[in-house]
């Protein structure tokens, strides 16, 4: 029998300004690319410049973030927590009606359904923690040269915000990035990639009712069940053209 080793998980607290924000279950890698990835889909920053400094203590299980900003403490605690889903459960402070207000992503670039299958297949290659574990979930940005960069952790919205933070960190235009995840897309999972402006996001599992009504409202691209030779389109943005077997790729608009 090949044994897997456990994954890992930690309390880690976040603090902006010295006030406490939360205390979320994260996977101790690429702390700094949560951090940043977090922030700004919930909108304490606007870019990579709205940080002034971070510190992580790894022994205290604290991430101290300075902003360039005031933090505005009691704006922040008066708003409604939505507590998310899934493992490694984390808080969101957008609800659905806050996402709607998010602009609308414009980008006309279009990419072949076997190309999503084939980058989808080297994620899974190359998930080192899933495949150490058999327990993490992944958030992979491919660029437009077809360069990958993967982020894992025990929850998939944690690896979500970690993969943003990089391509935050890094100043990649959106428009041309395809978001990849191992989870569920949920409306929490949507939101965080409509903050950024992702165009196109491809799942190994489905997407819900939900997330597929903010997407198609958002002109996103939503593609579900990327998996050998099948897939199941949940939009109609136009960018995904299906050059695969139609008795394997269901189109659900």
């Amino acid at each position: 029998m090949n044994r897997k080793s456990c994954p890992d998980e930690y309390p880690i607290t976040l603090i902006i300004n010295g006030s406490e924000i939360a205390v979320f279950q994260l996977t101790k890698y690429d702390l700094e690319d949560w951090a940043y990835g977090y922030l700004f889909s919930e909108g304490f920053i606007h870019d990579a410049k709205g940080i002034e400094q971070i510190t992580i203590d790894e022994e205290m299980g604290e991430i101290h973030v300075l902003l360039h900003s005031e933090f505005e403490e009691d704006q922040f605690f008066s708003k409604k927590k939505h507590y998310t889903a899934g493992c490694g459960r984390g808080v969101t402070f957008f609800s659905m009606t806050d996402v709607k207000n998010f602009a609308k992503v414009t980008s006309s670039r279009t990419y072949q359904l076997s190309y999503l299958l084939k980058k989808r297949s080297e994620f899974a290659k190359e998930s080192l923690l899933y495949l150490e574990t058999g327990g993490m979930h992944g958030a992979c940005i491919v660029e437009e040269d077809g360069t990958m960069t993967i982020r894992e952790d025990i929850g998939r919205h944690n690896a979500v915000d970690k993969i943003i933070g990089h391509a935050l960190r890094r100043g990649l235009p959106p428009e041309r990035l395809i978001l990849l995840t191992t989870g569920r897309v949920s409306y929490e999972m949507l939101s965080k990639a409509a903050k950024f402006g992702f165009p196109v996001i491809g799942s190994r599992t489905a997407a819900t009712k939900q997330a597929v009504q903010l997407a198609k409202f958002l002109n996103i691209e939503v593609i579900g069940y990327l998996r050998g030779k099948m897939a199941m389109i949940y939009t109609s943005a136009g960018r995904v053209n299906n050059d695969m077997s139609q008795e394997l790729v269901f189109e659900k608009h």
